[in-house]
């Protein structure tokens, strides 16, 4: 199974005056995996220290962070040496010992020629509890469950994965059925890698949702663990809520609706919780499609959507025939699997996105994004529905927009709007630059 985070991983390793590299992530997105997979690939050799399980090496970085003393001891452990130009060091957990956190400053400083790459699925919440951060002394990579195009590449549709990238549209014609297929299927699937492998070599939709419940198990699980008492209520609270609160029509997150009366300002550290976890992803509301979006952000108003679409289907338990085959009573919850899926693809391809509504309520569209100057009004559509209304709206009161809508439909270029098909919608950045004039 392959993840495009290799090839940023290959950059930094051959980037001159890289530091210390941190890869976030929520817990099973499979960041141990890629770490390990790379070091095997690309060093000659690589240690993996656990900080969670292996206690030795813990102990080590809380006596005191003279490195060489700390290299010493690891290569006793270990029973080998250390050779910092050809061996990848690997600290997982690394929130478990905040001192090796810490290390990462005197690293970067003291021995550059080690390569380091840390990992912790907790480390977000970890640098909220007065840990020592090495502030500019460490790179950051966010690793997210697997995208659509990695998931055709891990269920032998390779080429198919490739031809999506080259946005070759009178080629892809042809094959539109089949991708839509494989995006129902991925709707139910998700990203979760477990989930994917398993699908990949089994085809049983049944045992992809057995590994389904238990990666939200073991997320509720770590509510009791990691989180502090007086909040776990909370953020139990926030997660079990956040498929109904993306079933409305107007999806804008009610605090409301998780009890009467409920206030912001109770639940704002079980939301930032989640959102460090990775968990959750917390989408602000901007109050015009201009340039800088981020001017007009407006912090009282947001959506939260859940790491994978696939675990959102697991939370309702959305069975695989509704999604593939269609039934009428799934129509309205179908729009919210499809934003959901937007969003992931969007967020993993780098962009960060809002969303927009006017000020009466008379339209709202689902996201709005940046891109190297150019401001995308982003309409959603779960199947080949081409109104769009909202969408109307902000191009008539914004010319200077690039309006875009996204459906089942394949592409489709108009006088006033750009139709791109969902199965593409990562490649929406790479469409827009193609488009841009070449000075």
């Amino acid at each position: 199974m392959e993840r495009k985070l290799l090839h940023k991983l290959l950059t930094w390793k051959d980037t001159e005056g890289r530091k210390p590299l941190i890869i976030r992530g929520a817990r099973q997105v499979g960041k141990t995996w890629l770490m390990k997979e790379f070091g095997s690939t690309y060093f000659s050799d690589l240690v993996y220290i656990n900080f969670e399980m292996n206690r030795t090496a813990k102990l080590l970085f809380e006596q005191g962070l003279d490195l060489a003393r700390i290299i010493q001891g690891l290569e006793i452990q270990l029973g080998k040496s250390i050779d910092a130009k050809n061996c990848l060091l690997i600290f997982d957990e690394i929130q478990e010992c905040p001192d090796a956190l810490t290390s990462l400053k005197y690293f970067q400083e003291q021995l550059p020629e080690y390569y380091i790459i840390a990992a912790g699925s907790l480390l977000g919440v970890a640098l909220h509890q007065n840990t020592s951060f090495p502030v500019g002394k460490v790179e950051f990579l966010d690793l997210y469950p697997l995208s659509f195009s990695e998931f055709l590449e891990a269920i032998g549709e390779k080429s198919l994965a490739s031809l999506v990238s080259s946005l070759d549209w009178s080629l892809l014609s042809p094959f539109r059925e089949k991708l839509i297929y494989h995006l129902r299927t991925y709707y139910f699937i998700g990203g979760m890698p477990e989930a994917v492998k398993t699908y990949a070599e089994k085809q049983d939709f049944f045992e992809v949702r057995v590994i389904q419940r238990r990666i939200l198990e073991a997320y509720e699980q770590d509510f009791s663990k990691y989180a502090p008492a007086e909040v776990v209520h909370r953020i139990r609270m926030i997660w079990n809520s956040i498929p109904s609160q993306l079933a409305k029509e107007n999806k804008k997150f009610i605090f409301g609706q998780l009890r009467q009366g409920a206030r912001a300002k109770e639940f704002e550290l079980a939301m930032e919780w989640l959102r460090d976890c990775g968990l959750i992803h917390k989408i602000s509301r901007v109050s015009k499609p201009g340039m800088p979006l981020k001017a007009y952000e407006d912090f009282s108003a947001f959506k939260v959507y859940l790491l994978d679409v696939g675990i959102l289907g697991a939370m309702v338990d959305l069975d695989a025939r509704s999604i593939l085959e269609g039934n009428r009573l799934f129509t309205e919850f179908k729009g919210s699997l499809t934003e959901q899926f937007v969003l992931q693809e969007l967020i993993t391809a780098g962009h960060t996105l809002y969303y927009w509504s006017a000020e009466r309520g008379v339209a709202e569209l689902d996201f709005i994004l940046q891109d190297q100057g150019t401001v995308v009004p982003l309409e959603v559509k779960a199947e080949e529905n081409l109104k769009a209304k909202s969408l109307k709206v902000v191009a008539e009161n914004y010319p200077d927009t690039f309006p875009v809508r996204t459906s089942m439909s394949d592409f489709r270029k108009e006088s006033w709007m750009t139709n791109f098909p969902l199965y593409a919608v990562s490649y929406l950045a790479k469409y827009l630059d193609l488009e841009r004039p070449k000075s």
